[in-house]
């Protein structure tokens, strides 16, 4: 063992970990309770001055998800052992030879938040939007646009995952009913406004092919004054449907639902509409002479089951009136500054966490974890395993880490005040939740179902006003 590493292994192992969502929140708590013999020192990064990634930014605000999910990241911030610093963005306020000064190893932790592409002609059109930035901007992202043109009656959405369904549940939505939850006043506004009469969703395979989850799924079947259409010429199944059907439970209860929707359907006249299609694989996405240049329809190829659950064209084209279309075929990693970048599948290069080079070969003391790591597929169950790995190659390379020159926690802190970085912390956090809170708290109004006042909070949007409330300026 070197002087450096013996010198190492005396003191708290540091380790940095960027991305304070999910996947960086379980990598820190799994760090903390590992069977070791040493101590650890850990430091969350965020690029937004509030943690919860995803959580906070990524998932529709009416999900019953969500409050689960962030008491039980609270939880693990609010126990002090490992430090919050938000707004603080790698790659322009910290290079990675940065932290390779004040810590032993990095974690990248970055998710996944651009839209994977829908290779399709017309895409470019106006009106034509990424289901990922349309998230954004209803939950309330502090970097996107405050305005979003919500002036289609007819709208598309490509897509059979839960982000196509929440997409698709919040256009469909009265504003009104949003009330309760946390969607910031411009996004409220804005839907408020909306004209939409109907939308869309349309999947290229079977029913039993789709990716949603069964509880996205009933939350269609929750909205007001909202009916759900569905059509049997879309109801095929295939030896390989029967078999998921048979041996996957979850397929099963959401094959049930959807075929006693289509048996059952009733036009109650609501003002809106959500159709489920399937078997329709897009096509093109057109204008016309009366608006060049902006969304007029798209036509879908109808498709039909091959026998093993995968799908084959028929040639036959159908076309749809539509003034707006989303994609939301999935979420896509970003390329991340000094760090290697898979352009096909958007994810860091990593062999079970381990970052590796062009040559294979592991990168000392980088990791990852999380979408970055794998790809956005999955649930926090698998980002948890995720996580667990590769805390695991960590503590057994431990020894053999590049040993931090200024190991001293306050260390980084002197190099961020000393750039003017406005860094915001746990306690800012605090101070900022506490604040939206009392923002609901004073926005008295009738909830539309139960005809109570009740608001948990209204999300701050503006980065500026987050960082000067968090840092009690």
């Amino acid at each position: 063992m070197t002087n450096a590493a013996a010198d190492s292994a005396q003191r708290p192992l540091r380790v940095a970990i960027i991305g304070a969502g999910p996947a960086g929140v379980y990598a820190a708590d799994i760090l903390t309770k590992a069977d070791r013999d040493f101590e650890v020192s850990i430091d969350l990064f965020d690029q937004y001055p509030a943690p919860y990634g995803l959580i906070r930014y990524g998932v529709a605000p009416d999900h019953p998800r969500i409050k689960g999910i962030v008491n039980a990241l609270h939880k693990v911030l609010d126990r002090g052992d490992i430090r919050f610093l938000g707004n603080v963005n790698y790659g322009r306020d910290l290079t990675l030879a940065d932290f390779r000064h004040f810590y032993d190893a990095i974690i990248f932790a970055t998710g996944a938040i651009k839209d994977a592409p829908l290779n399709v002609p017309g895409v470019e059109l106006e009106g034509s939007f990424g289901g990922a930035e349309f998230v954004s901007w209803y939950d309330g992202h502090p970097d996107v646009p405050r305005d979003w043109p919500l002036d289609a009656k007819e709208v598309a959405v490509i897509g059979n995952g839960n982000v196509a369904l929440d997409v698709a549940r919040i256009l469909s939505k009265h504003a009104d009913d949003l009330l309760t939850t946390e969607i910031p006043s411009n996004v409220y506004a804005g839907l408020k406004k909306s004209p939409v009469t109907d939308v869309h969703i349309f999947g290229r395979r079977g029913p039993a092919q789709v990716k949603f989850t069964p509880l996205e799924l009933r939350e269609l079947s929750h909205s007001r004054d909202v009916d759900i259409v569905l059509y049997p010429e879309d109801f095929e199944f295939d030896e390989g449907s029967d078999e998921q059907i048979r041996t996957n439970n979850q397929t099963k209860t959401m094959v049930n639902t959807l075929t006693n929707w289509l048996v059952e359907e009733q036009d109650t006249g609501a003002c809106r509409r959500l159709h489920l299609h399937f078997l329709h694989n897009p096509v093109e996405i057109y204008d016309d002479a009366a608006n060049p240049g902006k969304v007029a329809g798209m036509k879908f190829e109808r498709t039909e089951l091959d026998g093993t659950g995968n799908v084959r064209g028929t040639g036959e084209i159908v076309d749809y009136p539509v003034q707006a279309v989303y994609r939301a075929i999935g979420y896509f990693g970003s390329e991340l500054p000094e760090v290697g970048y898979d352009e096909q599948r958007g994810v860091i290069p990593n062999e079970g966490g381990r970052v590796i080079n062009e040559d294979g070969a592991p990168v000392p003391g980088i990791y990852t974890t999380g979408w970055i790591k794998r790809g956005p597929v999955g649930l926090i169950g698998h980002t948890k395993g995720d996580a667990l790995e590769t805390i695991g190659f960590l503590l057994e390379d431990r020894l053999n880490l590049p040993a931090a020159t200024h190991p001293d926690p306050s260390s980084i802190i002197e190099l961020l005040e000393e750039r003017g970085v406005k860094y915001t912390t746990w306690e800012g956090w605090l101070k900022l939740d506490a604040y939206e809170r009392s923002l609901g708290a004073s926005y008295i109004h009738p909830d539309p179902l139960t005809g109570e006042l009740v608001r948990e909070r209204v999300k701050v949007v503006d980065r500026e006003e987050m960082t000067r409330i968090s840092r009690g300026e």
